[in-house]
């Protein structure tokens, strides 16, 4: 590394939000030495929450999402080209084009992809799609234009959840097919997942929970499934939303400590390799990450959010190019947001890290709420449906370790009308669609007994 922090050749390998925001952040500090951005699809980086939203919407076309750059990075692009694996000793990134590009420090941000349907040759058929890029999203948008006679999605996570909601308001049947009892359940809990249910059915999405799609039929063009109750759906799309696979398989020899779950990094996005050591010039931001965080008992927690990569992407920039005494730590609480039905729900915290909810405002019957959740006694997170503005509030309550119910002040209706419940949070492996905010530790109340008892 060069004596100066400032100076010196970074490598960021991938060219989405936390690698475009990194690289400008790098600048904005100073970093006056070179800069080589890596990415493996062809498009300059680009917004993928419009993809699920506005895009099959059709109020805005899949290539026009591109994300605006805050200032010029003055980095080299290497584009269309995907890296293929990390001489840590050597310092160079591989590339599947033979390069290798040398790095004094190094930033890895290559994301997530969309999960496949784990039936090669079914997922080969016309008409299954998944939904990750641009691309994925310009294809869909025109397989729903096309008017099809129904669509099939499989899985009831946010994504699944946010199509079924497009595809309505098309004015197209559609089926949503969730292993779970629920759609967001994962991510939400039992209770809120009643309500999705409820908006889901009530705007004319025929949901089915509990049900597992066995197989995919057709020849050469998918006209439909088989389920697990012996019924059949007939449909000429099939959309599947199993949740996403962290882009670490390029690592595999590298001798970091990346596995399914992403790559794990201390606090200040530094990462761990095999043996946890923190490296000294590999650092991580992102979906890809797993990260501790002090208020959710220093869980290492896996987030597939966009303020989190523009958050976590920034921390890394800074301490790649600070020494030590300067560097700072991520400590960004988790929040989301999703659009569906009609219906705007936004997230604070981590709601799987809890093991009961109050109603602390509005009901479920009005479909207007603050859902707040709490683990032993303390407030972890909240959610809200059409009640945006009281989302900081309970932002606040979670950084200051609130207790549990919430105090009074923070309901709009007497304490003892609400009572706690449990949240309900499922085992991931139940589900087609798993959790957003991914604990990548214990699941609370579900630890493991590593030995038995002594008699």
């Amino acid at each position: 590394m060069a004596a100066d922090p400032r100076e010196g050749r970074i490598v960021i390998v991938g060219a989405s939000l936390a690698g475009l925001r990194a690289a400008e952040k790098l600048r904005e500090e100073g970093f006056t030495g070179s800069l080589t951005v890596i990415g493996d699809e062809p498009h300059p980086p680009y917004d993928r929450p419009p993809l699920s939203k506005q895009v099959l919407f059709g109020k805005v076309p899949a290539d026009s999402t591109g994300l605006p750059m805050r200032r010029d990075p003055k980095a080299e692009w290497r584009l269309g080209v995907r890296a293929t694996g990390l001489d840590m000793l050597g310092k160079r990134v591989l590339l599947a084009d033979g390069e290798a590009v040398p790095y004094d420090r190094v930033l890895i941000a290559t994301g997530t992809r969309a999960r496949p349907w784990p039936n090669p040759e079914e997922a080969a058929l016309d008409g299954v799609i998944t939904l990750r890029t641009s691309d994925d999203a310009a294809l869909l948008a025109q397989r729903l234009a096309a008017g099809p006679r129904r669509v099939l999605v499989i899985g009831g996570g946010f994504t699944g959840s946010e199509i079924a909601s497009a595809c309505r308001e098309h004015g197209l049947a559609v089926t949503l097919c969730e292993r779970g009892p629920a759609p967001l359940v994962g991510a939400l809990g039992g209770t809120l997942a009643k309500l999705a249910a409820a908006m889901q059915r009530n705007n004319g999405v025929d949901l089915r929970c509990d049900i597992n799609v066995t197989r995919l039929r057709g020849n050469g063009q998918f006209t439909g499934a088989d389920l697990s109750d012996g019924s059949h759906v007939d449909a000429d799309v099939c959309i599947v939303a199993m949740g996403a696979i962290r882009n670490v398989e390029w690592l595999a020899d590298s001798g970091l400590a990346a596995g399914p779950r992403g790559i794990a990094c201390d606090a200040g996005c530094r990462a761990f390799n095999m043996y946890g050591i923190v490296t000294d010039n590999v650092f991580v931001a992102g979906d890809v990450s797993r990260f501790p965080h002090p208020l959710f008992d220093y869980q290492l927690l896996s987030l597939e959010h966009w303020h989190n990569a523009v958050e976590q992407a920034e921390v890394a920039a800074h301490n790649m190019i600070s020494p030590e005494p300067l560097r700072r730590p991520h400590l960004a609480v988790p929040t989301f947001w999703s659009s569906q039905f009609g219906l705007n729900i936004k997230s604070v915290g981590v709601p799987t890290y809890s093991d009961q909810v109050v109603i602390a405002q509005g009901s479920l019957e009005a479909r207007r709420l603050a859902m707040v959740y709490g683990y032993r006694g303390r407030v972890t997170a909240a959610v809200t449906v059409d009640m945006a503005k009281s989302l900081e509030y309970y932002q606040r309550l979670i950084e200051t370790g609130a207790p549990f119910p919430p105090p009074v002040g923070a309901s709009d209706r007497p304490m003892a009308a609400e009572l706690p419940m449990p949240s309900d949070v499922p085992d991931p492996s139940r589900l087609y669609h798993g959790p957003s905010v991914a604990l990548t530790g214990h699941l609370p109340d579900r630890r493991l007994t590593l030995a038995p008892p002594i008699a």
